[in-house]
């Protein structure tokens, strides 16, 4: 199994669950020293240096990947950035900074389609998962960036999950609330991450959602947020806003 972003928070956390029912898992992330240190909590980790940002990176992860660990079966896109964006101040954090649109979906779709054609060749059941987030169905305004994002993401794993209906790849979607990690960059953001769940608690529900095959694992309060989409989109957003601003 392969996680990106995964020497810290919810990737570290998940990384940790999978070592421990009895999985060879391999983690990627921008920094040697996190790596290191995620290495040393979890020894029987296997690393690899990646900015899943470049494309070339990208590729060199699914090249090393599939060559020294051939029967990898499991993607999970789990990398990503948060950052706070106000379009009345010119948004210059879209050119200054970590690309949001670049890490947490660019990326993905680039790994799906570089690793379901590997999947697709091997003899066992396969899957690609995707950490979305709930503020995919009801958006944050201090962090409209990020949002579009795991939208678009949230379509993304819909539609591959269509396409691999018939093969042995399953596409399942990690749909988590606010969690207590490092994503978040703006001040606003991390006050609201206090607010968040442990990504141990994350990691728990994902592994449950694993074993009982749910396409969508949605945790928590993610899973209001979804719902309030479907009734009154509009409203809930006015309201979440409101709170937040609060």
């Amino acid at each position: 199994m392969l996680i990106t972003g995964g020497s810290s928070g919810i990737g570290l956390a998940l990384a940790r669950s999978l070592v421990e029912a009895g999985n060879e898992v391999l983690v990627c992330g921008r920094r040697e020293r996190s790596l290191q240190e995620a290495k040393e909590k979890v020894p029987r980790l296997q690393t690899f240096v990646c900015d899943v940002s470049r494309r070339a990176e990208r590729e060199a992860l699914f090249r090393w990947a599939t060559s020294t660990f051939p029967g990898v079966n499991v993607l999970v896109n789990n990398a990503g950035v948060q950052r706070e964006t106000d379009f009345r101040m010119g948004a210059p954090e879209l050119t200054d900074g970590e690309s949001e649109i670049e890490i947490n979906f660019t990326a993905s779709v680039h790994l799906a389609a570089l690793f379901v054609p590997h999947f697709l060749g091997l003899d066992r059941g396969c899957a690609v998962a995707n950490v979305s987030s709930g503020l995919a169905f009801i958006p944050l305004q201090i962090v409209p960036v990020y949002c579009a994002t795991k939208a678009a993401l949230h379509a993304f794993s819909m539609s591959l999950r269509s396409q691999l209906a018939d093969t042995r790849v399953r596409v399942f979607e990690i749909i988590p609330p606010i969690v207590q990690t490092e994503l978040h960059r703006g001040e606003g953001a991390r006050k609201q991450a206090l607010r968040g769940i442990p990504p141990e608690r994350v990691a728990k529900a994902v592994m449950d959602g694993f074993a009982r095959d749910r396409a969508e694992i949605t945790i928590g309060q993610a899973r209001d947020l979804k719902v309030a989409s479907r009734l009154a989109p509009h409203f809930f957003h006015r309201m979440l806003n409101k709170l937040v601003a609060g």
